[in-house]
């Protein structure tokens, strides 16, 4: 059995632990809170610029670059969202392990655009073409980061650098759950047919090209925003969750290790004792 003055050592480091645990807790959870109120409207403007461009694209054949496919696509753009830190859980790596089953399935030539600051070494370390890096992205996303992102992935396809332009990264669902997904960013797709979300008919201004690009940009905008966003939440949510079972645990081996405590001072107490009897017979003899 360990002395008392070790046992009282290991408690000490896990109370420090738990400490560290407990304030990292508490520090996720308030940026999990800001996120997801920024989430929580940006999804649904996402959503309703898409039903709004498919409107517009209805019936028509619509001249727009982001909207035309390639006719051969040569170079696929793959854009991983990981998070700036570990003490996530298994949140960067079950991303990362789906992007290399999308990188090995693809057949044409690829490359990554990283998000985030976490792995580094490890994600250049497999080899991958990691064309550029974006790794001063707040814990909390602001549009001006998004901006700078859409505009980079715009001339990517505009310039002919990259046929398809991918984003991988966790979708938030809940607390406990995030599942990594892979969203086609360009070309965009629009249903062909279908109903209507609004009136037969529009009248535009001031001329429906000019509409369609609005549109276009403000689909885009949105859907980087709000994929950056939701990973955002759901590292911030892994990280947590990953922090309360991390204090949860301390707490346990705190009882273990106070449990373990007691009993080596009744082991030392019970040897003091059977020393004084025992010196205590050896004098009277």
């Amino acid at each position: 059995m360990a002395s008392t003055h070790a046992i009282k050592a290991r408690i000490k480091g896990v109370e420090s632990i738990r400490q560290i645990t407990k304030s990292m807790k508490l520090v996720a959870a308030s940026k999990l809170r800001r996120v997801q109120e920024a989430r929580g409207s940006l999804v649904t403007m996402a959503e309703k610029s898409r039903r709004a461009l498919e409107d517009v694209c209805r019936g028509a054949k619509p001249d727009n670059p982001f909207l035309t496919p390639r006719a051969e696509k040569k170079r696929v753009c793959f854009v991983l969202f990981v998070g700036n830190r570990g003490l996530c859980g298994v949140y960067n790596s079950a991303v990362l392990k789906f992007a290399e089953e999308l990188l090995n399935r693809c057949a044409e030539e690829h490359f990554l655009v990283i998000c985030g600051s976490w792995g580094q070494d490890l994600i250049e370390g497999t080899g991958v073409n990691v064309r550029r890096r974006f790794s001063e992205l707040n814990d909390m996303p602001s549009a001006r980061d998004a901006e700078e992102l859409t505009e980079y992935l715009k001339q990517l396809y505009l310039s002919g650098e990259a046929d398809e332009i991918v984003m991988v990264y966790q979708k938030y669902h809940t607390v406990m759950r995030q599942k990594p997904e892979a969203l086609v960013l360009f070309p965009i797709t629009v249903e062909a047919g279908g109903e209507k979300h609004g009136a037969e008919e529009y009248i535009y201004e001031p001329d429906k090209e000019s509409v369609l690009e609005a549109l276009v940009e403000l689909y885009v905008s949105s859907n980087v925003f709000s994929v950056m966003l939701d990973a955002r939440t759901g590292e911030h949510a892994a990280r947590m969750t990953s922090m309360n079972s991390a204090a949860e645990s301390s707490e346990e081996m705190l009882e273990q290790l106070r449990l373990e405590l007691n009993h080596a001072r009744q082991a030392a107490i019970t040897t003091e004792i059977s020393e004084i009897v025992g010196g205590a017979q050896a004098l009277g003899k």
